[in-house]
């Protein structure tokens, strides 16, 4: 307590610290409690989830704002339902013995009645979700004119959510003269550009370093068939008796699956997403909250990025990438989950063989190594589970209730030999784990081993072509309907296309160098509803800057020197394509194809000119996301 004296808290708070059973600040307060409550200034604090970042911002605000005031003189974001109610049930604790303070919460789901009444009545504090916030500004029934103190929490989160034209909004009907403090776990170019915009010459706290994952964190990956990935998650969870997880996927859709699968197998999980009401959000995450190994009510909490905002949990042993989020900054959100509170945690990654080289863009971002590990075996499942029983056998306590059974129990094994006992007790775990993996196969797959960053984006990457093609979205394609349209007429498996890029008149696709030669030919003269579908070899000049120019090759991989001019590529480019537009001509009517093939879709010189330009002006914004193609959705149904 003393120590939390020691950064300026005043007597309410340090009782509210000391019944909560705080000893010691964490970094991120001990840097930004002093600096907020010796001035009024603006702040950016970058800190990794899980570090104290509510309490860092919480208690300055409760300390400055004025009690006997019913006007509403803090507002703090948050990008999520669960995150908001987490944050204003810690700050009424921090509060507690403040008599008068008011702090409501402002989020969708529940009756807009009842939170503008609470507001009504007088709220100091108010802690919203952008969305219902701005309904209530609109509504009239809300007024931040006054307010003091703005928060804006899990910031890159909120912007990657789309929140930004919302918090633009909503910091409009504030005063211009308030302090702004940003908190947020990365600092990707939409925060740096939201703190200039709303800021004025901000202080800048950073614990830890700028993007960088979590040193209580470790990370491993495991690569697999796609098919085989619920496989691998079952082997890992078993290998890991006393797990304690949350398991992320990228679609609510799946988090459902996983979670039915799981609970169908006989563990204790539940599926957190945006289709469920709020008193089902609210009841999954008490379960988990609740959690204990003597009393597993949810082990396993299979949940969205979105929703997986709002969790709070310290005793996360392991974070479970079922599979890789959009965002290498979502990443690092999804391993704070664990490594909380001065504990150790592991973050583990289910991968295909395809999706290698996103482990490689993470593993650069966060500047932390990933280890390859293999799925355990059958045998190794079995020995762990066996001696898990062992010792649990060993470590209980011997309940005197059961002596009046003893004799009988005695007589039913009288003629049972120690050794024979001792097998028959534990077979009976034993046995069922042994059953089921018996015939199982191995689900590790070859390839990856990975000491250093250049394993993935150097090796990979000149492993594999990409390839331009003249459809797009405005042939009623997105990535994964045209992955899957691909593969099924090149009869390829699901994780041999990758890297697709759709846009709106033609796109982009990658496969290994190995497929080259079969996907030119098959679309030489390939028609798709009477008009030709033309691919060809891309060079993307940013993706091959820094590796040497010599493997710039013609469409056919001809190895082509850097010293030819552009003009020759492109004469030779040209050229042939008119070849192959004149093979074309000898077996389709040349009157038809105009009326099938528009000048757009038809793909001219200039037209691929201007995609490859496209591709490579966009190439930037590509660098910070990456696409999850080992999810495979139903075939959107093509243009007749």
């Amino acid at each position: 307590m003393s120590e939390f004296k020691k950064i300026g808290l005043e007597e309410n708070l340090l009782l509210a610290v000391e019944k909560m059973g705080f000893e010691t600040p964490s970094e991120v307060q001990s840097k930004t409690v002093p600096v907020l409550l010796e001035k009024d200034t603006d702040l950016v604090a970058l800190a990794q989830t899980g570090t104290g970042k509510t309490a860092a911002f919480g208690f300055p605000m409760i300390q400055k704002i004025d009690i006997n005031s019913k006007k509403t003189q803090g507002l703090i974001l948050s990008p999520t339902r669960e995150l908001c109610l987490q944050i204003t049930n810690e700050l009424k604790q921090y509060g507690q013995f403040y008599k008068g303070l008011n702090i409501t919460a402002i989020y969708g789901g529940a009756s807009i009645t009842d939170q503008a009444r609470s507001v009504k009545k007088g709220s100091q504090i108010i802690v919203a979700t952008p969305g219902r916030m701005k309904d209530m500004i609109n509504r009239n029934l809300v007024n931040i004119s006054e307010i003091k103190y703005s928060v804006l929490d899990e910031a890159d989160e909120m912007l990657n959510m789309g929140f930004y034209e919302d918090i633009t909004d909503i910091l409009s009907f504030t005063p211009k003269e308030k302090n702004t403090w940003l908190f947020s776990a990365t600092m990707p170019k939409e925060v740096s550009n939201i703190a200039r915009k709303f800021m004025s010459s901000p202080v800048e706290i950073t614990v830890g370093t700028k993007n960088v994952g979590s040193d209580q964190v470790s990370h491993e990956y495991y690569l697999v068939n796609s098919r085989d990935r619920y496989a691998a998650l079952k082997r890992l969870v078993d290998a890991n008796p006393q797990i304690f997880s949350v398991v992320f996927c990228r679609t609510k859709r799946d988090t459902q699956k996983v979670a039915e699968k799981l609970i169908e197998d006989g563990y204790n999980a539940g599926a957190l997403h945006g289709d469920l009401s709020q008193s089902q959000r609210d009841l999954v995450m008490k379960s988990f909250r609740n959690k204990s190994f003597r009393n597993k009510q949810i082990q396993f909490l299979v949940a969205t990025d979105v929703a997986a905002r709002g969790i709070d949990v310290d005793n996360i042993t392991h974070v479970i990438n079922y599979q890789l989020p959009d965002e290498i900054e979502t990443y690092t959100h999804r391993s704070g989950r664990t490594g909380r509170a001065g504990k150790t945690g592991i973050s583990l990654v289910i991968v295909s063989k395809s999706e290698l080289r996103k482990i490689g863009h993470i593993q650069k971002k966060i500047k932390k190594e990933f280890i390859k590990k293999d799925i355990p075996s059958s045998e190794e499942i079995c020995k762990i589970q066996l001696f898990t029983l062992a010792n649990k056998v060993n470590k209980t306590e011997v309940n005197n209730n059961i002596d009046e059974y003893i004799e009988e129990i005695n007589n039913l094994f009288k003629k049972t030999k120690k050794a024979d006992l001792i097998k028959k007790f534990f077979s009976v775990e034993f046995n069922r784990y042994f059953d089921y993996y018996q015939k199982s196969k191995n689900l590790n797959v070859e390839g990856g081993n990975q000491h250093s960053y250049s394993d993935f984006s150097d090796s990979d990457e000149s492993s594999s072509t990409r390839y331009f093609i003249n459809i797009g979205q405005k042939d009623g394609y997105d990535w994964m309907s045209l992955k899957d349209f691909l593969k099924d007429v090149l009869e390829l498996g699901k994780d041999d296309v990758f890297k697709v890029d759709v846009k709106e008149s033609f796109s982009f696709f990658n496969t290994e160098e190995v497929h080259k030669e079969k996907i030119l030919a098959f679309f030489t003269d390939f028609k798709e509803n009477g008009r030709f579908v033309n691919v060809e070899i891309s060079k993307d000049i940013k993706r091959n800057r820094g590796k040497g120019r010599s493997n710039r090759g013609d469409r056919r991989g001809g190895n082509r020197g850097f010293k030819k001019s552009n003009s020759r590529r492109s004469d030779s480019r040209n050229s042939e394509r008119s070849s192959r537009r004149r093979n074309r001509s000898n077996e389709s009517d040349r009157g038809s194809r105009k009326s099938s093939f528009s000048a757009s879709d038809r793909g001219s010189n200039s037209k691929r000119s201007g995609s490859r330009e496209s591709e490579n002006n966009s190439s930037s914004r590509r660098s910070k996301s990456f696409n999850s193609d080992s999810y495979s959705r139903p075939r959107r149904s093509r243009r007749k």
